[in-house]
């Protein structure tokens, strides 16, 4: 593991993989995941997974926003099902928007 993990963090980049409908971003051999379950219209955001060893570095922060500008860019209705995501957007309300409407009233800050 590197001594600097923030900054590999910080130079490392996110993907989309479509084929597995997920987005990941891989540090130091460690690999962090968003699932996704894609529509034509929306994106249902299902689960974020950080390894352990990236804990605590700003990587699902990384992701989520990466995924949510991701969504913004297709203009696709984002459903948060996964708890990470829907706290990233009550702390980011420039999301909020992209919330699908049946969703919004949980996207409300905390």
């Amino acid at each position: 593991m590197s001594d600097d993990i923030e900054n590999d963090v910080e130079n490392a980049v996110v993907r989309n993989n479509e084929a597995e409908q997920r987005y990941e971003l891989e540090v130091d051999g460690h690999l962090a995941v968003i699932e996704y379950e894609r529509g034509p219209e929306r994106v249902l955001i299902m689960h974020t997974e950080v390894p352990a060893e990236l804990e605590g570095h700003g990587v699902a922060g990384k992701m989520a926003r990466f995924a949510l500008e991701d969504a913004r860019a297709q203009h696709l209705a984002v459903v948060p099902l996964c708890p990470y995501v829907a706290g990233y957007i009550r702390q980011h309300q420039e999301y909020a928007d992209l919330v699908s409407p049946g969703h919004r009233s949980n996207m409300k800050p905390e």
